[in-house]
């Protein structure tokens, strides 16, 4: 028994170090603000989002951030670098990418025009990432597109993120700010007179109390910074879960002996007490932005307002707030030659969001020149057409047990219409000649139609269930791809 509990707190040490979530229903906090509540609410009916990583690491083509970080995985290897064994040399060459950043082709009303046409009701924008370089224009560093060391800081548009919030808000979509916690640029977190040896701190709070209370002063500054001066705010999006407050349990030092050391010798990951003060700085931010939404990823707690699996669907709904983050191509950041989503995967993903609850955050990536892929705006277009004939099946929906069945999709609506969304194959273009549906049957004198028609649809009962039958005028030429819906005004 006693080896059991040890590994499951070591698989529970080890998620919140990775700064993935535990979706444990208990561990969720509901917020008690009402402002926020309310917003909450608002959010949880628009469904569809953008995210966007950008920063100088665009140039390189590479993942955001991570190959300044001394652990060994993957993703922080050194893939574009002249000195990739030198770690130093290395950092400084990563950092001096800020002397070359240079995206002149910046369009965000575009980008915004895009993802209005998709459907996407809201934005999240790194505005920092855990590099620390700025995508806004902070007075507390000169790491920042703004600085006279980044030769876009003579352009009309240089602070980007304001750019950025001003045109998406121009289209009518929430706007929400991505900012890291951790900052592996400021000597108040990675102090230079120590190596770094993980993703944290890399000197004890505890026992170097005044650096780190100019590290919290810092980082509180720059989000009132966001919270100040880039007009209305929804959402503050925070990442770095492992910059939170920790008890130094005998658990935690039982965690740090078992997994302080990599195969190849480096230390890897560790809980550090690193207490940001997060209900301090809430308290703040919605001073300034009442009713914000706070998500304080991967730290449980009252500051985490929804949760956010990323690049997973949940395999159930769950009973609080959520959102799915999810790469539409290549990677977070920048990838060249990207393959983006097909259509069918790409609607098939927001049906399956939706369907459980959540709501689906795309994440795109700006390349160095300041624009978006093709294929990015051609994923949002095939969006958009698809949304045209559907979106009511997905905006302020419900779930509505058993929430899929097969390859058909459920939602409904407060005025108990229900959606039947039947996710076609990659290479199915015709529909079926009857769509069965098994666990639900329509109230008597409901009405049954196809979504992009209003031709009422035959339909008989069969057992619990019931079974459709598509005309071949619509069999032959359905009004969408991807994904077709049955709505049905009312069910028993």
């Amino acid at each position: 028994m006693k080896k059991i509990f040890f590994l499951i707190i070591f698989a529970t040490a080890f998620s919140m170090a990775n700064g993935q979530a535990i979706y444990e229903d208990e561990r969720y906090v509901p917020e008690s603000d009402p402002l926020v509540l309310q917003k909450l609410q608002q959010w949880q009916d628009i469904k569809f989002g953008l995210l966007m990583h950008w920063g100088t690491y665009s140039q390189w083509g590479i993942v955001e951030s991570w190959s300044l970080c001394p652990e060994d995985y993957g993703w922080c290897k050194h893939k574009k670098s002249s000195t990739p064994d030198n770690y130093f040399e290395y950092k400084k060459e990563y950092e001096n990418l800020q002397t070359t950043f240079n995206p002149v082709d910046f369009d965000p009303i575009k980008w915004a025009e895009a993802a209005k046409y998709a459907g996407m009701k809201y934005v999240v924008f790194t505005t920092k990432h855990h590099d620390g370089f700025c995508m806004f224009d902070s007075k507390y560093t000169d790491y920042k597109i703004t600085s006279e060391k980044c030769p876009f800081h003579t352009n009309p548009r240089a602070n980007i993120a304001k750019e950025i919030f001003d045109a998406f808000r121009d289209q009518g979509l929430w706007t929400g700010a991505y900012f890291s916690k951790p900052d592996w640029h400021i000597p108040t977190y990675w102090d230079p007179y120590f190596p770094p040896l993980d993703r944290n701190v890399n000197y004890d709070p505890e026992k170097y109390p005044e650096k780190w209370e100019k590290y919290v002063e810092f980082t509180h500054n720059q989000m009132l910074e966001l919270m100040t001066d880039y007009g209305h705010m929804d959402i503050i999006w925070l990442d770095g879960g492992w910059v939170a407050k920790e008890s130094k349990s005998s658990i935690t030092s039982w965690y740090d002996k078992q997994v302080k050391e990599s195969k190849s010798g480096f230390l890897k990951q560790k809980i550090v007490n690193q207490d940001i003060r997060m209900n301090e700085i809430v308290k703040k931010m919605r001073e300034k932005q009442p009713g914000l939404i706070v998500v304080d990823r991967a730290v449980h707690g009252i500051n985490q307002n929804y949760l956010t699996p990323e690049n997973h669907v949940p395999d159930k709904t769950l009973p609080y707030p959520w959102e799915s983050c999810i790469i539409a191509g290549g990677g977070w950041s920048y990838t060249p030659d990207a393959k983006y989503m097909s259509g069918t995967e790409a609607i098939h993903t927001l049906v399956d969001v939706v369907a459980k609850g959540g709501n689906l955050l795309l994440n795109i990536a700006p390349g160095p020149d300041g624009k978006w892929q093709q294929g990015a705006y051609d994923l949002l277009k095939v969006y958009g057409d698809w949304m045209k004939i559907n979106s009511e099946a997905i905006y302020n929906s419900k779930p509505i047990a058993p929430y899929k069945e097969s390859n058909i999709c459920m939602t409904k609506q407060a005025d108990g219409t229900v959606y039947f969304i039947y996710l076609a194959k990659e290479d199915e273009d015709t529909m079926p000649a009857e769509i069965k549906i098994t666990s639900h049957q329509p109230a008597k004198r409901a009405k049954v139609t196809l979504l992009g028609t209003s031709k009422k649809l035959k339909w008989k009962s069969d057992g619990e269930g019931f079974v459709v039958t598509i005309p071949d005028d619509l069999k032959n030429n359905p009004p969408v791809k991807y994904a077709w819906t049955i709505k049905v005004s009312s069910v028993r």
